[in-house]
């Protein structure tokens, strides 16, 4: 099945190398290119794309706040695309509910398999970002979390409990299903029901927060 993409990024020609990048890929599709947040947004409701690979920091509309309203109608996934310099773009798109993050200096490679893993519905961080992200999550100098309420941990099953530990290990549905012995699509009703529970909108935020209450 074809994912079909918007890629969002106001400099023209690192667009037209993403696009070019995305396009080499036989089951991609960029469908839509935008040069600001607004216009995102405007391609997600007319396009109803599978994805919309994200810059952050855009004119007339900043990427947080265009992930924000493209997760919030449910209009397609978002991967956002990050230099990753710790700042409050990266942690409002993690709480607008992005499902992935990737560093702007990932190799083709890379760039098509994050959209894949995303387009799957399992998100992802890049493995240069985790241990940073994590981190700063956890430092007691931050703002409050404005997601999960911790207490909702308790809601949950033993078996969800298990799951929500192999996301912040960041293991992808296929890997869980192996590890806890289970089907692959018995994962997703599992991870469906640990974000419906804890209140929040990506199992990137579930990853975090198993991490930070060491879950």
């Amino acid at each position: 099945m074809t994912v079909r993409v918007v890629v969002a990024e106001d400099q023209s020609a690192v667009r037209a190398g993403l696009v070019l990048i995305l396009g080499s890929a036989p089951d991609l599709e960029v469908v839509g290119e935008a040069e600001d947040g607004e216009r995102a947004v405007e391609l997600a409701r007319a396009l109803r794309p599978d994805l919309v690979l994200m810059d952050v920091q855009m004119p007339r509309m900043d990427g947080v706040t265009a992930t924000r309203h493209i997760v919030a109608e449910g209009l397609a996934d978002v991967l956002v695309l990050t230099t990753f310099d710790l700042d409050a773009y990266v942690f409002g798109a993690l709480r607008a509910g992005a499902a992935g993050f990737l560093l702007k200096n990932a190799d083709a490679r890379e760039l098509i398999e994050a959209v894949r893993t995303v387009a799957r519905g399992e998100g992802m961080i890049a493995p240069a970002v985790t241990r940073r992200l994590i981190a700063e999550f956890a430092s007691p100098s931050r703002p409050a979390r404005e997601a999960a309420d911790p207490e909702a941990v308790t809601s949950l099953t033993p078996r969800e409990r298990e799951v929500l530990s192999a996301l912040g290990e960041g293991l992808a549905n296929a890997e869980i299903a192996v590890r806890l012995d289970m089907a692959e699509a018995t994962v997703k009703t599992h991870v469906s029901k640990v974000l419906g529970k804890l209140g929040l909108r990506s199992r990137v935020q579930a990853a975090v927060l198993a991490r930070e209450l060491g879950v």
